[in-house]
């Protein structure tokens, strides 16, 4: 891509948020502090870029490429949170020779923070999957997968607490219902339950009683399902609970330029987000906060 078309590009898929209707520029200089997401959906096994004979993605995507990216943002931001939504598995030769070693290595050089469960994440089955673990120096997170009775009780927890230059951000994960996507041999006895009454616990406890600043879900629902609008989704989600700021997701492959905006059960904005697949796109949201810990957004999609 040229250096022309990539900025052209990268310009027109930034976007200037506000959440509580505040602007950045309402907010006195020296005063504020920036927060920095960053995050990644469906990567499934990508690690190389794809081929430049590619119809759709010539030349796109590639772990060495992201990386690249990742480090120039750390570089002027010092507050970042690198963050996954799930199938981070299956798609390429590498999760079929290594069962997923090498996705999670790769995700330690890159200093990945902490990420969800996706469905493709139980391909080499509940026993794979923490097998690979071990391999993984960031935490899994998922609030409405119930592990008592497997092998991953106490190895995945329901959210984690991050703690950036005084600002308290609480980040919870959320998966959609295997069956009918997985087989049950291979996700065993885990139990799902409805993940809208779960983001709204978790949220709640995350805001109320653990008193963050910044709420967020890393979704594996799937932004929207128009043919099943009863089917729960990133949508659904933000409109049905409160206390969540932002919604990372992933599942349903879903391209956005920007991070769309949804109004909660009680009329506040929540952002919603997802970055396609393959590792083509990194998603980033900048969240300033003032000494009154009130909040201003800016988010964009940068192609890798």
């Amino acid at each position: 891509m040229k250096r022309r078309d990539f900025i052209q590009k990268t310009a027109a898929s930034t976007t200037f948020l506000t959440l509580g209707g505040l602007s950045l520029s309402s907010f006195a200089s020296g005063e504020i502090k920036k927060i920095t997401i960053l995050h990644t959906n469906d990567v499934h096994s990508h690690i190389d870029p794809f081929p430049a004979t590619h119809p759709r993605n010539a030349n796109m995507g590639g772990v060495a490429r992201r990386a690249s990216v990742i480090e120039s943002i750390r570089k002027e931001s010092a507050n970042v949170l690198l963050l996954d939504a799930g199938d981070i598995f299956q798609g390429t030769p590498y999760f079929n020779y290594y069962g997923g070693e090498i996705e999670f290595k790769l995700m330690n050089m890159m200093q990945y923070d902490l990420a969800t469960i996706g469905n493709h994440d139980f391909d080499n089955g509940i026993d794979g999957l923490l097998a690979q673990m071990p391999n993984a120096k960031f935490e899994f997170v998922n609030a409405n997968y119930n592990f008592k009775n497997t092998v991953l009780d106490s190895f995945v927890k329901p959210y984690k607490i991050f703690v950036k230059d005084g600002i308290k951000i609480g980040v919870f994960g959320l998966g959609i219902e295997l069956k009918g996507l997985v087989d049950p041999k291979l996700y065993k006895e885990t139990v799902y339950n409805n993940p809208i009454e779960a983001a709204q616990d978790i949220s709640q406890k995350l805001k109320e009683n653990e008193k963050c600043d910044l709420v967020i879900c890393l979704s594996h629902l799937g932004f929207k399902y128009k043919d099943n609008p009863e089917k729960p989704s990133d949508i659904m989600l933000a409109q049905k609970t409160k206390n969540i700021d932002l919604i990372i997701g992933g599942h349903t492959h879903t391209f956005l330029d920007k991070p769309v905006i949804e109004k909660n059960s009680e009329g506040k904005e929540v952002l919603i987000n997802q970055v396609g697949c393959f590792g083509i796109n990194l998603g980033r949201i900048d969240f300033y906060l003032d000494s009154n810990k009130n909040v201003s957004t800016t988010g964009k999609s940068i192609i890798v």
